[in-house]
């Protein structure tokens, strides 16, 4: 009962902490990363499409994307999506690729993302504190029921705050490290 508590635990903080990640791949730095254009969607026949289906991405070089669509008629429609997202860049049709140019990040800007990059950390450590909450009340209801003792519940509340430390910890250690990365120039 108490193992399967703290896995539970343990399951949630990580998905908590990959989400986390997930989203600090989407936060823009100064160089071109594919994973930016994750959201951005074109019109595919009438269906929102995610664009890495309908194109090859790569990065020739650090400031530039380019998007080789795999068939021809699909340029103008990607084109279009980006005009519309909030990307910020604009597209270079060549008739048959589109580049992106990623402008110059000011300093405004950066501090601007790093306050983002906090927010989507603070809403990680409550998703783990809130992890560590429904644990401690499964423990607490198991105790009341007569399921485990009461110092099998102190025992495990221990381990599982232990637990949301450490991925709290985690969940700082991405921040700097993206934070870093935003601020480098």
């Amino acid at each position: 009962m108490v193992q399967n508590v703290k896995n539970d635990s343990k399951n949630n903080m990580e998905k908590a902490l990959q989400a986390l990640a997930n989203e600090l791949k989407k936060v823009r730095t100064g160089r071109a990363q594919i994973s930016m254009l994750d959201n951005l969607r074109v019109n595919y026949y009438g269906t929102p499409t995610p664009l890495n289906q309908v194109s090859a991405v790569s990065t020739p070089d650090a400031k530039t994307f380019m998007i080789a669509p795999w068939e021809a008629q699909m340029l103008k429609e990607i084109e279009q999506s980006i005009v519309k997202s909030d990307l910020g860049m604009s597209p270079i049709n060549d008739g048959k690729v589109i580049r992106l140019k990623l402008p110059d990040l000011t300093e405004q800007r950066r501090k601007e993302l790093v306050k983002t990059c906090h927010k989507l950390v603070e809403e990680s450590k409550v998703a783990i504190r809130m992890a560590r909450r429904d644990a401690n009340e499964h423990l607490k209801k198991a105790q009341k029921d007569k399921g485990i003792s009461e110092d099998e519940n102190k025992r495990a509340q221990d381990e599982i705050q232990k637990l949301t430390d450490q991925y709290i910890e985690k969940a700082d250690k991405l921040s700097q490290e993206k934070e870093k990365e935003i601020m480098t120039i």
